[in-house]
């Protein structure tokens, strides 16, 4: 990106987008995965990336997160260019992230899991526990005792604990029975819909995530091959077919 462009850009995205990336490469090493992605999420905005195994979804938080190694672009976080600042950073300042393996502290209790990385907020152990129950009549069994959907809904609240105000999701439903995909489903619903946390979520269960988010991208080999408002995508069966081969039927039950 030529320095006057980037700075057009950056200034225009600096007005208008709680998170930018524009024309962004970026990858491991010298390996290259992502190539020339450009979005964009408003303040309590929400995005589904969907996109067959490998095309890049992780790779995408990874990078938002500050975790790859970015060769062309900028990526703008709250009216900041952020492509070369670090990950810590970027946690303090409002971007939380679930990463995919959960990575809870095995040893802690749930509630010492919740209140190890808390931030002041409107999350506490109180909103938390009115989010997701279960955690509350868990909260003083270690980590490593609690079911993977428990384990699951324990990753999010405590991201919810540092009070993001952009929450990564990579792939929070892969693995879990249907009616805790439903449960998960509706506290993320609530969690936007009554507190207004933005968030992007990297999803296998399409006809959820298209039910969760307000638009939606597909990947392909590192780029963005199809845009799309999230309702009306989920409308598009032979799109879907042909963009990630997963029929909607197929999936587990949606709410």
């Amino acid at each position: 990106m030529r320095a006057c462009a980037r700075s057009t850009w950056v200034a225009r995205a600096m007005a208008e987008a709680l998170l930018a990336l524009n024309d962004v490469r970026a990858g491991y090493g010298d390996a290259i995965v992502l190539d020339g992605i450009t979005l964009d999420v408003a303040a309590g905005g929400s995005l589904a990336v969907l996109g067959r195994n490998g095309v890049g979804k992780s790779t995408l938080l990874l990078t938002i997160m500050g975790f790859t190694r970015v060769s062309r672009g900028a990526v703008v976080w709250r009216g900041r260019d952020i492509t070369r600042v670090a990950p810590h950073w970027r946690a303090r300042t409002g971007l939380g992230w679930v990463a995919q393996e959960r990575e809870i502290f095995p040893s802690l209790s749930v509630e010492e899991n919740l209140v190890v990385g808390s931030r002041p907020g409107r999350w506490d152990l109180e909103a938390v526990y009115g989010l997701f129950p279960r955690l509350n009549e868990r909260r003083a069994s270690r980590g490593n005792h609690l079911s993977g959907g428990e384990q699951q809904m324990l990753a999010i609240a405590r991201a919810l604990m540092t009070n993001p105000t952009l929450l990564l999701l990579d792939e929070p439903l892969e693995g879990l029975a249907p009616i805790i995909v439903d449960e998960l489903a509706a506290a993320i619903r609530r969690m936007t819909a009554d507190e207004g946390t933005a968030f992007i979520l990297v999803e296998q269960h399409t006809e959820v995530a298209l039910s969760l988010t307000d638009d939606a991208i597909v990947l392909e080999r590192g780029n963005i091959v199809h845009r799309a408002r999230s309702r009306d995508l989920l409308k598009e069966q032979a799109t879907l077919d042909h963009l990630i081969g997963l029929r909607l039927a197929e999936q587990p039950n949606a709410p």
